[in-house]
């Protein structure tokens, strides 16, 4: 294989310029291909009419879609060594398995998700009937946690969902394709996979007939979209942060947030106050975006950006 890879060992950032080994994005894209659709596959090895809200079903899912994820290293490890790319960073920290800079790693991406989804979090204050209070009081209840814990639906939308899926669609495939495509392009490449591979919920809608063909349809489209845009969003994360923890958390925290609900803001009796809050937490979403995600507070460079030769802005300011 040696004669196909040229050497492409580094030590340090690429410099620009530096040449791409031979046949380097084929496979990129072709393991980033294999890896997606093992995940994917991974979760109809199992035989079932049962619905996939229901809790025998997720638990199956569970075992199968932890076993690929926790086999994923193996396919950046198998990439890097027919690929003969090396950097000083291991494996882990290229996935964002590392110590430095963990605990902006934890709180700058997520306050940043957070200041986002303004709007939404002013509605759901708005219209909750506990207290600040009360909602301390729930927050540190062991029995609230014990019942979350306890719900398979809560466990795979909150902890296995984005732990499983930001491994394998970010920590993975991100180290596979910056090197081939460069910091910009991987991040609007990487999502596609991520967005594609959400149109398995399509199988089910239609096994179970939930709604008219073109009604399923729209649906795919209209989540392939969001979840394209969120793909996209949690690689930036990443790159930037060169940590797994920051995307894990953004995703938990927009699972639980879901899509916005702008109708039926427009509806609500307070909705000058809930719009405004949706403007003012994109206006500051923008511009706290790049100083949140300023390499320098999770240790300069992150490893994922040696593996390219770019000096974008995105991995470098």
């Amino acid at each position: 294989m040696e004669g196909d890879f040229p050497p492409h060992r580094l030590t340090e950032p690429m410099q620009s310029g530096s040449a791409v080994p031979d046949g380097l994005c084929w496979v990129s894209v072709l393991s980033c291909l294999l890896l997606a659709c093992s995940y994917v596959g991974s979760l109809y090895v199992w035989r079932s009419e049962l619905p996939r809200d229901h809790p025998t079903v997720i638990k199956r899912r569970f075992t199968s879609v932890l076993v690929v994820s926790g086999l994923s290293p193996l396919f950046v490890w198998a990439w890097r060594e027919l690929t003969a790319v090396r950097t000083s960073a291991s494996l882990l920290a290229l996935m964002g398995i590392r110590f430095e800079g963990i605990i902006p790693a934890i709180v700058f991406p997520l306050l940043l998700t957070m200041v986002l989804f303004l709007g939404p979090l002013m509605q759901l204050a708005i219209d909750c009937p506990w207290t600040f209070t009360d909602g301390v009081k729930v927050a540190l209840d062991p029995c609230f946690w014990s019942l979350c814990l306890s719900d398979m639906r809560w466990l795979r939308n909150q902890v296995v969902a984005p732990l499983t899926e930001e491994l394998v669609f970010r920590a993975c495939m991100l180290p596979m394709l910056v090197p081939c495509a460069g910091p910009a392009t991987a991040i609007f490449t990487c999502p596609l996979f991520f967005g594609v591979a959400h149109f398995h919920h399509v199988i089910e809608l239609l096994r179970f007939r939930q709604g008219t063909l073109a009604g399923i349809f729209l649906s795919a489209v209209f989540q392939f979209s969001y979840t394209a845009v969120f793909g996209a969003y949690t690689a930036f994360i990443f790159l930037r942060t060169g940590h797994l923890m920051g995307p894990v958390l953004c995703h938990s925290f927009c699972n639980y947030m879901g899509f916005p609900a702008i109708s039926t803001a427009l509806e609500h009796p307070q909705r000058l106050t809930i719009l405004s809050s949706y403007l003012l937490g994109v206006v500051l979403f923008l511009f706290f975006l790049f100083p949140f995600t300023d390499p320098s507070f999770y240790g300069f460079p992150t490893p994922v950006c040696t593996l390219t030769s770019s000096t974008s802005s995105l991995c470098f300011s």
